[in-house]
């Protein structure tokens, strides 16, 4: 038999501070009391694997589905798990009907936070950003894991529009998730399961301004925090300078742009792959009052396919906030050095066959023309002449006949 767990998740009307006394009440026949208090509450309920999802009977009587509920109830579901949220949930004696087990707790956890990183007032087009949030329990980490885990909170940034909310659903600009939080100890994450939650947030959007949100996956747990950001320009360009010369290296080169970014404050890191996938790594920094350098990379004049990429460190001018752009991977090729003359002579090869191809063509074209005016004038020359036989024969048989029909009017004359 599984045990089934109830997490109740306590809040007053604030959408970051909730606030109820911490401790364990046993479950009864799946009965659990509400207290007035309450003004919204959050179950974590467990059934048999798997399972449909409970009913909630209300203490009136009136029953909750995951397939019909009232606009203030929020239902997730999987085939052992219900997370349900209710606003102003009535006071009094519920019951949750459903496969579960008798030996049932609730635990209920007081003064609930989510806190979060603040966005800088720039961010860079272009940049990787560390961002963090933690939801606490009596300034303590909260670490109910299925719950948490069930939470799905990401990253939304939506196009700014004044009066967003009063617009019809389908004139409101469309959000980009722009990443999801995770709390497993990798890429950027500090430490697994210590109830802080991070995200390596690439601003991957054009410039401007937007609405940056904390919201959920699941639908259950909504918008938790908002902010206005500005998204700038991505404040350098970089470039490879590709070298035709054996003796000179190729070199990547970046510029910042001035007022952005702070003099002297840029780092590179390069990694570059040859086509049999032998990696080297380089790497720079910019000179004290500088906003460029530049990174060498051997020129083995080796033909082949080539690749690039890296990370450039930086710090922003005015806020001295550190700054990450990770630059993505790109190529170039190294090919046999060409004959000038030699490739001089074949160009002109290739032109005096195109022109006399064009030459023959045009030929062809005037001979054909030609054969078609013939042939033309062969018709015409043809009905003309069929015409007149038609018209002379015609003329003829007139002729005759009249000659034929003159005696006979003689006859006719009278005698005198």
């Amino acid at each position: 038999m599984h045990k089934v767990i109830i997490g109740i998740v306590v809040w007053l009307m604030s959408s970051s501070i909730w606030a109820a006394s911490e401790s364990t009440i046993s479950l009864l026949d799946n009965r659990f009391r509400v207290d007035p208090s309450i003004q919204q509450i959050t179950f974590v309920i467990y059934r048999k694997n798997p399972s449909r999802p409970v009913v909630l009977v209300r203490p009136d009587g009136k029953k909750y589905y995951a397939w019909k509920s009232p606009d203030n109830v929020k239902w997730y579901q999987e085939s052992s798990m219900d997370i349900i949220s209710i606003e102003k949930p009535m006071p009094g004696p519920w019951q949750a009907v459903g496969k579960v087990t008798p030996d049932n707790h609730i635990k209920l956890i007081s003064n609930l936070q989510l806190t979060s990183d603040h966005f800088p007032e720039r961010l860079y087009q272009g940049e990787t950003l560390k961002y963090t949030a933690q939801l606490t329990s009596n300034d303590k980490p909260l670490k109910l894991r299925d719950f948490l885990d069930k939470v799905k909170l990401k990253v939304t940034f939506t196009p700014y529009v004044e009066n967003e909310e009063s617009l019809a659903k389908e004139a409101r600009p469309i959000p980009d998730v722009l990443g999801e939080f995770a709390d497993d100890g990798r890429g950027l994450d500090e430490k697994a399961g210590d109830g802080v939650f991070t995200v390596a947030l690439p601003i991957s959007i054009e410039p401007g301004k937007y609405r940056a949100r904390i919201t959920s996956g699941n639908g259950v747990f909504l918008r938790a925090q908002e902010q206005t950001v500005l998204v700038y320009p991505t404040p350098y360009t970089d470039t490879l300078i590709q070298s035709r010369d054996k003796s000179q290296p190729h070199k990547v080169v970046v510029s910042g742009e001035q007022g952005s970014l702070e003099p002297g404050s840029l780092v590179m890191q390069i990694t570059h792959k040859d086509e049999q996938g032998h990696v080297e790594h380089f790497d720079a920094q910019s000179d004290k009052d500088s906003l460029s350098l530049s990174v060498n990379i051997p020129n083995t004049q080796e033909f082949g396919q080539y690749t690039w990429s890296g990370n450039l460190y930086a710090n922003d001018l005015a806020s001295k906030r550190a700054l990450v752009f990770p630059m993505s991977e790109k190529s170039y090729s190294i090919v046999h050095e060409v004959d000038l003359e030699q490739a001089r002579l074949m160009q002109e090869k290739q032109e005096a066959e195109r022109r006399k191809k064009e030459l023959e063509q045009a030929i062809l074209e005037q001979r054909a023309e030609q054969r078609k005016k013939a042939i033309i004038y062969i018709i015409v020359g043809n009905v003309v002449v069929i015409v007149l036989a038609i018209l002379i024969w015609f003329i003829v048989r007139k002729v005759r006949a009249r000659k034929a029909m003159l005696p006979e009017m003689q006859l006719e004359v009278p005698k005198k």
